[in-house]
């Protein structure tokens, strides 16, 4: 008779287990990556802000309540996200897509603040090239806008066509979940970050 018949457990190692430490140990390399780069625009702006004679408020360009509520939206989607996370592991479908669901909805509110933030901006006459100061805030703003719609499709990705996995593969799905989240609180890690240098400070 085949061990496998007489333990009360599998002597073969779990792939959805391994896989994730592997995907998980990439994610962080990934995630140490992009923060070396958030941290070299950080380390810029603080540099030239300290050799200017005169450096704007962020008051003075930036819509303030605009911004809160891109914090707020953003804080909120990481809560949503680390539910549906819950939801795939206990294997609650209806709570994860509607999480997920949620999550994706903030993001794209996020981005399309900003988005709109660009506009007004622009069509005052507020180029990049305008002052240091708009330089940086495009640049810094730009990066972050684009790792946000990164996020927003592959978590999208998730709650349509991955969620194929749902039934299949259901330990594999919520390990994709996890990952997908923690590239979600980087995001809104980095814009924590950020609000308050550009619109505060």
């Amino acid at each position: 008779m085949p061990m496998s018949k007489v333990l009360p457990f599998s002597l073969e190692p779990n792939i959805d287990e391994n896989e994730l430490g592997n995907a998980r140990l990439g994610m962080w390399l990934f995630l140490i990556s992009e923060l070396v780069l958030f941290a070299a625009l950080f380390v810029l702006y603080l540099q030239i802000r300290g050799h200017a004679d005169e450096w704007p408020r962020g008051a003075d360009y930036l819509d303030i309540p605009a911004g809160v509520l891109s914090s707020a939206m953003l804080i909120v989607s990481s809560i949503t996200m680390m539910l549906a996370w819950n939801a795939a592991r206990e294997r609650k479908r209806r709570r994860f897509q509607t999480t997920l669901g949620l999550t994706i909805l903030l993001g794209t509110a996020y981005m399309v603040i900003k988005i709109w933030e660009y506009q007004v901006k622009l069509a005052a006459g507020l180029m990049p090239s305008t002052n240091f100061f708009l330089g940086l805030y495009y640049t810094t703003t730009g990066v972050h806008v684009f790792h946000a719609l990164c996020g927003v499709l592959y978590n999208a990705y998730l709650w349509g066509p991955g969620s194929r996995l749902w039934d299949k593969r259901p330990v594999r799905f919520a390990n994709q979940v996890e990952l997908a989240g923690l590239f979600w609180h980087f995001v809104d890690i980095v814009w924590l970050f950020l609000f308050p240098m550009l619109y505060l400070l």
